[in-house]
């Protein structure tokens, strides 16, 4: 069976390259007959692998992308690869993505042996990622601290240090990773307190799961980024920002993500909504977004737009 196991996995290896093998060819390489290689592509099959197959002299093999996630076999190389690619992500490199992120690179973080996991923090500490609209820089180890936590229903304790800056220690129950507005927020139960509450992850210090397992409570609504939304609507921010876009919802929704709320106006125009302390950030979307648009407020907002305007037309003057 051991042989057999070690066989299917470099089989496997071999067509997840994605090019054609002609049986002979493939069977060489496995050592096998080309019965045995028929019986092991079958097994493959039936673990969910779509292996298509050329019959006659010149036949072969070659794995075809298929509509489920069957499990993939990582070299080294790859492996940190994917992992630092997470880690990009999940710093907002990539609108929408940021708490899709975090959950897979938890989920590779947790099968990496010592070794990798010491070679990425090294990579890590050697580049330095862009971070857009000024948003706060965050430690991808805390993130991912907190994201393995909320997978494994494991309690957690952390210093958290508020707007008005009275640090103290929190133990919690974290339930879900949040990512709105340019910041991470973790959503949990806070055991001292008994009562949920949601932790800017780049005022937390120190994350340290206890070991101790937890049933996971039941959050008001049932969506802990509807219950995020209203608790951060309902929060001190220096600026309400509102801007009427003249372009249809949805793109304006794919381009701005969780950072913003995208309300319709009619079929060509909507309004984009976001409480912010830096207007730093509604500018640099407005840039990037590319279509044209009516500001409402607030009355600061146009100034700082002219002002990079101006900044930007420097840096291109001869």
């Amino acid at each position: 069976m051991a042989n057999t196991s070690a066989r299917m996995l470099r089989l496997l290896s071999l067509l997840q390259t994605h090019r054609y093998w002609p049986g002979t060819e493939l069977a060489e390489r496995l050592e096998v007959s080309p019965r045995t290689l028929r019986r092991d592509v079958d097994r493959l099959r039936e673990l969910g692998y779509p292996v298509d197959a050329a019959r006659g002299v010149a036949g072969g093999y070659q794995l075809q992308a298929g509509a489920a996630v069957p499990p993939l076999l990582l070299d080294d190389e790859e492996a940190v690869a994917i992992a630092i690619g997470l880690r990009t992500a999940a710093a907002g490199a990539v609108a929408g993505f940021e708490e899709t992120s975090v959950r897979a690179l938890a989920k590779v973080i947790q099968l990496l042996p010592p070794r990798l996991r010491r070679r990425i923090d090294a990579l890590q500490a050697a580049t330095a990622p862009g971070v857009f609209g000024g948003g706060p820089t965050l430690d991808a180890t805390t993130l991912t601290t907190l994201a393995m936590a909320c997978r494994n229903e494991e309690r957690l304790r952390f210093g958290y240090t508020p707007r008005d800056g009275e640090s103290s220690a929190r133990h919690v129950e974290p339930h879900r990773l949040v990512s709105l507005g340019r910041r991470w927020y973790l959503v949990a139960w806070d055991l001292d307190r008994g009562d949920w509450r949601s932790f800017r992850v780049d005022r937390l210090a120190a994350p340290a799961a206890t070991g101790a397992r937890f049933r996971p409570r039941e959050i008001p609504g049932g969506d802990p980024v509807a219950w995020m939304r209203t608790r951060l609507a309902v929060a001190p921010n220096r600026y309400d920002v509102s801007v009427v876009i003249h372009r249809a919802a949805e793109p304006v929704r794919q381009f701005v993500g969780h950072w913003a709320t995208v309300e319709d106006v009619s079929p060509a125009e909507c309004r984009l909504r976001m409480r912010v302390d830096d207007l730093s950030w509604p500018v640099m979307i407005l840039g990037a977004m590319g279509a044209d648009f009516t500001v409402e407020s607030p009355p600061e907002l146009p100034a700082r737009i002219r002002e990079s305007a101006e900044t930007l037309l420097r840096g291109t003057a001869g």
